[in-house]
């Protein structure tokens, strides 16, 4: 056969042989990868690095003793798996014992022990993520002792404290903490219907001025609108000819008086006249109270003008809500011309679904803050509706919030967290210094000048705290604050997940 025919033939072998390595590479178990150095403490093991044994784990040899290393995590929790060699050979799993001392930043040493199973020695620990550590391989074969060195970098980052704070990190101390369980609730808030007042002329009249509109604010004595009133006019002339009759009853009773002394008249012109002054100041007494009890004041000798001006003035201090008086408009004494709200306090009301009846309760704890805006108050629930709506099938609960800086403004929208259980908890982180980290939820630990995704199993949280289960301890610090700069750096750093 010439070389011709031979050569389609040779290279469509060596295309197989290429694609059978590549097969058998691919179904291969992970292994760990990182600067290893090999260290000799018996005078045994090499000094270069660590080349790729048969499963693309990382092979440490000596003396013809040879020692593969993967983590095995396909299906289950991250594990060591060893081989074992001699002489390039595979050697029972049982031909050698081995231990390795895995070292972490901030955590101690975790000594790890190896039993045969299958065709391999199997870690007795799960290695957990992320996989940045030191190692320290001990392997004991035939009354020989071999030492191992390696390390291996991930998700980990350098940086000093100052460029830490040029970004805006803050590193804080996990402890213990409260955590408030909390209930959203949807509101709006409304007027505080217990200072809300309704302002009437009491008196009948034509109206002369008004003097403020829907909107504005007064103040507690203000002049909302003047009207004049031929009633105010005759309670005004009552009370002045009342004032005529008793000045002119003093003058006779004084003379009378004088008179029964001197022994001139008799004793019951006396009486007779006492009689008709103490009628005389009823009279002006009856007509300076009902002139009071519009708001006037009894004044005798006014002007003829004044004697039907009257003013409506504001009984508090507050919001003008509505107006329903117009310049000249007569005016019945009963009719509502102006609604004063005082607005130093609102109310919140809340909706209540009937699932969360039971977690509702007064003198509870509640946070409002506004949807549209940045606002937000502090309040307790003061009342709770015994009924629920017939068309909404919700209850409503109040709260009761303080509004002297003006902040609230009724018909706002707003949405109400309830604290219905605070719990302290053993370890708690802030919410800001959570992150997402590849499929993990971490924070990132802070290890002297270095800084480390830790992957946490979190608890409770009510939005400023979150509670740790499982992977950091209290004392530990973090970063917290802008903590998404420290992920997108280790993300530029390439601090891959490659073992």
């Amino acid at each position: 056969m010439n070389k011709t025919r031979l050569m389609p033939i040779l290279i469509v072998i060596a295309i197989g042989v290429v694609l059978a390595g590549l097969i058998l590479l691919l179904d291969k178990p992970s292994a760990v990868t990182a600067e290893m150095a090999a260290g000799d403490a018996s005078g045994i093991a090499g000094e270069n690095q660590p080349d790729i044994g048969p499963r693309g784990g990382k092979l440490f040899t000596g003396d013809g003793f040879g020692l593969e290393l993967t983590i095995f995590e396909k299906g289950v929790p991250p594990q060591f798996r060893i081989y074992l060699y001699e002489n390039g050979k595979p050697l029972p799993p049982a031909a050698a014992k081995v231990s390795i001392a895995l070292t972490r930043l901030g955590a101690p040493v975790q000594l790890i022990k190896f039993a045969p199973e299958a065709d391999y020695l199997l870690g007795d620990q799960v290695v957990e993520e992320p996989h940045s550590f030191d190692l320290a391989i001990a392997a004991e074969r035939n009354g020989q002792t071999f030492r191992w060195g390696s390390s291996q970098v991930e998700a980990r980052l350098e940086m000093t404290d100052e460029m830490l704070k040029t970004m805006g990190v803050e590193i804080q101390t996990a402890g213990p903490a409260i955590v408030k369980s909390t209930l959203k609730l949807p509101g709006e808030i409304v007027f505080n219907p217990d200072r809300i007042v309704q302002v009437v002329p009491r008196l009948p009249g034509v109206v002369a001025e008004v003097n403020f509109e829907p909107g504005q604010m007064v103040k507690k004595g203000d002049v909302l609108a003047v009207i004049e009133s031929q009633m105010l006019a005759d309670l005004h002339s009552q009370y002045m000819a009342a004032q005529k009759r008793l000045s002119l009853a003093r003058t006779v009773y004084q003379r009378e008086k004088q008179l029964w002394e001197e022994k001139i008249s008799a004793k019951q012109d006396y009486l007779a006249a006492e009689l008709v002054l103490n009628e005389a100041q009823i009279a002006v007494d009856l007509a300076a109270e009902k002139l009071k009890a519009l708001g006037v004041r009894p004044e005798p000798g006014l002007p003829a003008k004044a004697l039907t001006r009257y003013e409506v003035r504001a009984p508090i201090s507050g919001l003008i809500i509505t107006r329903t008086v117009a310049l000249g408009a007569a005016l019945k004494e009963d009719i509502t011309i102006f609604t004063v709200a005082d607005m130093s306090t609102v109310w919140t009301a809340v909706t209540v679904y009937p699932k969360d009846l039971s977690i509702v309760r007064v003198g509870q704890k509640a946070l409002v803050k506004a949807t549209a805006f940045d606002v937000e108050g502090e309040g307790v629930v003061t009342y709770i509706t015994t009924l629920i709506g017939g068309q909404t099938r919700t209850a409503t609960a109040r709260v009761i919030l303080d509004n002297k800086d003006g902040r609230w403004h009724p018909g706002m929208f707003v949405n109400i967290e309830l604290v219905s259980d605070e719990i302290e908890v053993p370890v708690a982180v802030s919410a800001q210094a959570i992150q997402t980290f590849r499929d993990w939820t971490v924070v990132f630990g802070r290890y002297g000048g270095y800084l480390e995704a830790r992957p946490l199993e979190l608890g409770r949280s009510d939005g400023k705290m979150v509670e740790v289960l499982k992977g950091f301890a209290a004392g530990e610090r973090y970063a917290s604050g802008n903590s998404f700069a420290i992920k997108a750096d280790i993300d530029k750093a390439g601090a891959s997940h490659d073992h």
